[in-house]
């Protein structure tokens, strides 16, 4: 496994200015152990730029994909983070900790284990809009600090409820272990340990989370991510995807002539007679400029991509 951390600063001059134009989507299957950032870091010096972001924590525990932005992508950073998720998740009952998954303090164990038919009985509660407490163990902010600083000091803090959406949820198992399977689809912002622990109280036996892969982020799925070995391998400038694969499922509007594109990159709305709604808007010359929504006869950028 490569080391954590990036050798950004330490590049040459010149590929630090030719990574100036480096941008792009790396879709990286992050490795048990890692955190999101140790990833962003790792990246910024395979790519030997500082400007690489993600969209979508994944705890250290976990793995599987982290949509990972470089360059002008980063722009996109609020339409990848909210893209619905998917992930394969273990649920272990008889037991809860003070993290929510394995890797916590015990605080209870040896539970009852219940059937599959019971877990099925009690999942339609989880799907669709539910409120979730974030657990301690988080990064969310309250007052400048992280909830998870507050947690290992020893210290635990009210935390309001958030709305999220889980549009699929399945269960199967026992695996020969004795945890069960989840299959979660959900929405920015949910909590897989959460709903893991929310499950075994409903059960009245308690549980948590004992491992937790993500298949998904939008349309980029783990079969095609790339380990950090395979992109320092291959190279990162030779493993990006172009932004635009983030609208992937948006039409495509290619602007008429120069004086609709100058518009464009003044950002002025332009006459359009393309029917109502967001669109990838390229240029006459097929360059990605931006992400865009046309109204009333006119098109607006939402977002721009191109070079300056």
């Amino acid at each position: 496994m490569p080391a954590r951390g990036g050798a950004g600063e330490n590049a040459p001059r010149h590929r630090r200015e030719i990574s100036r134009a480096v941008s792009g989507i790396l879709i990286v299957d992050k490795p048990a152990g890692w955190t999101s950032h140790d990833v962003v870091g790792k990246t910024r010096g395979l790519a030997h730029t500082r400007r690489v972001g993600h969209a979508g924590t994944l705890d250290p525990m976990a793995t599987g994909v982290l949509v990972v932005l470089v360059g002008r992508a980063t722009r996109a950073a609020e339409f990848a983070e909210a893209q619905v998720k998917g992930y394969s998740a273990r649920i272990r009952f008889g037991m809860t900790t003070d993290t929510l998954d394995t890797e916590g303090k015990v605080l209870s164990e040896g539970g009852r284990r219940p059937s599959l038919d019971e877990i099925l009985a009690v999942l339609p509660r989880f799907t669709g809009k539910i409120e979730q407490i974030p657990p301690m163990y988080s990064a969310i902010k309250l007052g400048g600090r992280k909830l998870y600083e507050i947690a290992r000091a020893g210290g635990e803090v009210e935390r309001k409820p958030r709305e999220v959406y889980i549009s699929k949820l399945s269960c199967s198992g026992p695996l020969p272990d004795g945890d069960y399977e989840l299959d979660v689809e959900c929405s920015k912002g949910t909590y897989i340990r959460s709903l893991c622990a929310d499950i075994g109280e409903a059960l009245g036996c308690g549980a948590c989370m004992s491992a937790l892969r993500r298949t998904y982020s939008g349309a980029f799925r783990v079969e095609d991510a790339l380990t950090l070995e395979e992109i320092e391998a291959r190279g990162a400038e030779n493993c990006l995807l172009p932004v635009d694969a983030l609208f992937s499922e948006l039409p495509e509007l290619r602007l008429a002539g120069a004086r609709e594109e100058r518009a464009v990159r003044n950002g002025s709305a332009a006459p359009c007679r393309a029917a109502e709604g967001r669109y990838r808007v390229y240029s006459e010359s097929g360059e990605f400029l931006m992400l865009g929504a046309v109204k009333d006869g006119v098109l607006r950028t939402i977002k721009s991509f191109f070079e300056v």
